[in-house]
């Protein structure tokens, strides 16, 4: 397959967001205990991104399942997004990544890390960003919920994205690969 346009690396990944709080820590006097209400629904959405380490660029979209027809949306949405430019995007082993049903954009690659290592894709910090910003948070309903994570994505910029995921060893592997 040949390519004109600009090439470029991403990393990408789903994650779930429900209303049940998410604790966390909490500064406060010697042996106080930090209280707080919290709650236990099990309503969730999930949150479809991509990031790309050189740059910074990130593109989100939510969707109401983790399934292979929400991942073909993805990629469409994806896809059209960087119509003239063809991205190589490093994701995990997730059964719907690899669906035979799965119609992968012709400027599209996926390539595979391998098995139980999330620790190799950098969009792993980006979630806990994320999450951790939404700590002791208590939406009461998914709208709720979906407001506070627009207002979150909307304060990330690419150079926060950039500073979390980074990694020199990526970075030298795009350059000595002139990605």
């Amino acid at each position: 397959m040949s390519w004109s346009g600009k090439v470029r690396f991403f990393c990408g990944d789903e994650t779930r967001l429900r209303l049940k709080t998410l604790g966390g820590r909490k500064i406060t006097a010697k042996r106080v205990k930090p209280m707080k209400e919290v709650q236990w629904q099990f309503q969730a959405t999930y949150l479809y991104g991509i990031v790309e380490p050189k740059t910074g660029e990130h593109f989100f979209f939510e969707f109401s399942h983790l399934n292979t027809s929400c991942f073909q949306a993805f990629l469409n949405l994806v896809s059209q997004q960087f119509k003239d430019e063809l991205l190589i995007i490093q994701l995990d082993n997730g059964s719907f990544h690899k669906a035979k049903r799965l119609q992968v954009p012709s400027n599209i690659i996926l390539l595979f890390q391998p098995p139980h290592c999330p620790e190799l894709n950098p969009i792993e910090q980006v979630w806990q960003y994320l999450k951790r910003r939404l700590r002791w948070s208590l939406p009461t309903t998914l709208d709720e919920l979906r407001q506070q994570l627009r207002e979150r994505l909307e304060a990330l910029t690419p150079q926060v994205v950039a500073s979390i995921t980074a990694r020199h060893s990526i970075l030298d592997a795009l350059s000595v690969a002139g990605i």
